[in-house]
């Protein structure tokens, strides 16, 4: 059996000015980064804007294993089923972070024969986009420091900066470290702190502007910290933006790449969704809108991190509605939510199966509260038992959803023509209504929040800790109530309780800290344990990870 990237490294891609003509778009259009890699010119929207949108199918999951569901997986193979079956689809993915890739999770280019190529360059340093955030975002935290050592003329107090430095791979030891130290010629020492270059206020702000302007006015508007009488200082007040701008102006284009199967991708921008907003850029996705019949795109993790995202933030944002929403589900899945390990959860259990399938109905009902009607995608393993995949079509149906049995990993997008029939039959049925939002913007902070976690996730209230209610004095102080709400906790749960599997009930969500991001214009509320900055694990996937005198790479998945 093929590895994932013995698989790919043997795909006949076409170059990608091939790519682009089958989407009417011409070389110029482009701007290549070799045979297989573009970015796609900001123009071309603003060309095609007054043409009619396609279909947006969004993919989502259920709450996952550790090794994940396939979520990408299916994302790809369904756009290759709906080409096989003759129509236009582009895929509108996120890029993948080095941190995962060379930890313990590996890329997220897709797996089998649903993948996106050239998967190498697609996991490692792409076309640079994560440099560039990564460069923004620490060029901002120089000039803070530096305007700490001249001087000081905007009064910061070294205490209260809050704008982090970033990294794009995983590293514990950055966490939590002191800056300026070595004596005055070397700055001013203060406490610093790392995050993952995912979880940036810059990776936000470069998924939801939509031009350089924009932009701009995003990055100005970035909190960077606060002055010694307690006012805010922000990236404008040290005149940051234009630098951190022209960082990103090749950034901010979304980029074209292939699957195995030729379908169009604009994999752009790749914010985690159980510490960021977890979606894709809004370029990619509208600029694959005005391409394509339909535009398949995904959002991290289970329908209670990424999709209320998308839904609640970008969305709102954007103007947009999803005509369906696929959510991804796994008999391993349901029996790890039933109470399984993760080692055992290969061997035949029906029992437990039926215990974590009530995880299942909870996304079902959380999709369906935004007003849209989802379908289940039932990513079958060779593990799997004709019993098993019983029992979440019973649950399909008890719920009043379609489902579809998907192998797209096995046979690419044969694999997925069941679950692209009921796709194209749920979106030509698909109300215009707007979204159901699980909150209006105008509310209070605290309104929000709960209203979120009890809708989406089935709490009973929120806990707000000392800190957390410091933090929302603080926001509601400087005119920010009407900002988006972006949870951060744990994937694997409902709960902020990764030890708290299926569908929990009786439970508070605990907010332990608000981090206000201006520029992108939302609260991260973060929750139980969570790290912006992951560490690697015992046995990292770099240990496994070569490079032959050919170029030949080893050790992906």
């Amino acid at each position: 059996m093929l590895t994932d990237i013995e698989i790919a490294q043997q795909a006949k891609m076409k170059p990608i000015t091939e790519i682009a003509a089958d989407l009417g778009l011409s070389e110029s259009d482009l701007v290549r980064y070799g045979d297989y890699k573009a970015k796609v010119k900001m123009s071309v929207y603003d060309r095609l804007k007054d043409r009619k949108d396609g279909k947006l199918v969004l993919v989502t999951a259920i709450n996952p294993t550790p090794a994940g569901e396939g979520k990408t997986t299916v994302s790809i193979g369904l756009a290759q089923a709906m080409k096989k079956l003759g129509k236009k689809a582009v895929l509108a993915l996120r890029e993948p972070s080095m941190g995962p890739v060379f930890g313990v999770k590996g890329g997220a280019a897709g797996g089998g024969y649903s993948q996106v190529v050239p998967m190498e360059d697609i996991n490692l340093h792409f076309t640079g986009d994560m440099h560039a955030i990564t460069s923004a975002n620490n060029l901002l935290s120089a000039m803070i420091d530096n305007s700490l050592q001249q001087g000081n003329p905007l009064s910061i107090d070294p205490r209260r900066v809050v704008f982090p430095r970033v990294l794009d791979l995983n590293d514990r030891a950055l966490r939590n470290v002191i800056v300026g130290m070595g004596g005055k010629a070397n700055g001013v020492p203060r406490e610093e702190h790392f995050s993952i270059t995912v979880a940036s206020e810059i990776m936000a702000i470069l998924c939801l502007s939509t031009d350089i302007n924009d932009l701009k006015q995003r990055l100005g508007s970035v909190l960077v910290g606060y002055k010694y009488d307690g006012s805010p200082v922000f990236a404008r007040d040290l005149k940051a933006e234009g630098s951190m701008a022209l960082l990103l102006k090749d950034a901010l284009m979304p980029n074209l790449v292939q699957s195995l199967e030729n379908v169009p991708a604009f994999v752009h921008g790749g914010p985690f969704a159980n510490i960021a907003h977890g979606c894709n850029s809004i370029n990619a996705t509208r600029t694959a809108l005005k391409l394509g019949d339909y535009c398949v795109t995904e959002a991290g993790f289970g329908s209670d991190l990424g999709a209320e995202k998308f839904l609640d933030i970008k969305c709102r944002i954007a103007g947009l509605k999803p005509d369906t929403v696929v959510i991804v589900a796994t008999c391993r899945s349901f029996k790890y939510n039933g109470g399984v390990k993760k080692e055992d959860t290969k061997e035949p259990n029906v029992a437990a199966l039926e215990k974590g399938v009530e995880n299942l109905r909870a996304h079902i009902a959380n999709i369906k509260a935004f007003g849209i009607t989802p379908i289940i995608a039932i990513n079958r393993f060779y593990t799997d038992t004709e019993e098993e995949i019983a029992v979440i079509k019973r649950v399909c149906d008890e719920e009043g959803v379609p489902s579809a049995v998907t192998e797209v990993f096995a046979k690419g997008g044969e694999g997925g023509y069941e679950l692209a029939e009921k796709v194209f039959e749920i979106c030509e049925k698909a109300d215009k209504k707007p979204l159901c939002y699980s909150y209006e913007l105008d509310e209070p902070i605290k309104t929000k929040i709960e209203k979120l976690c009890k809708r989406v996730y089935g709490a009973d209230g929120v806990n707000f800790d000392a800190e957390a209610e410091k933090n929302i004095k603080e926001a509601e102080d400087l005119g920010f109530q009407n900002f988006y709400i972006c949870v951060a906790k744990t994937q694997y749960s409902l709960t902020d309780d990764m030890k708290k599997l299926g569908r929990p009930k009786g439970f508070r969500i605990n907010a332990k800290r608000v981090r206000i991001l201006s520029g992108a214009g939302f609260l991260v509320v973060l929750t139980g344990d969570i790290m912006t900055m992951p560490g690697l694990p015992k046995v990292p996937a770099a240990e496994k990870i070569d490079v032959f005198e050919d170029g030949t790479i080893v050790g992906l998945f």
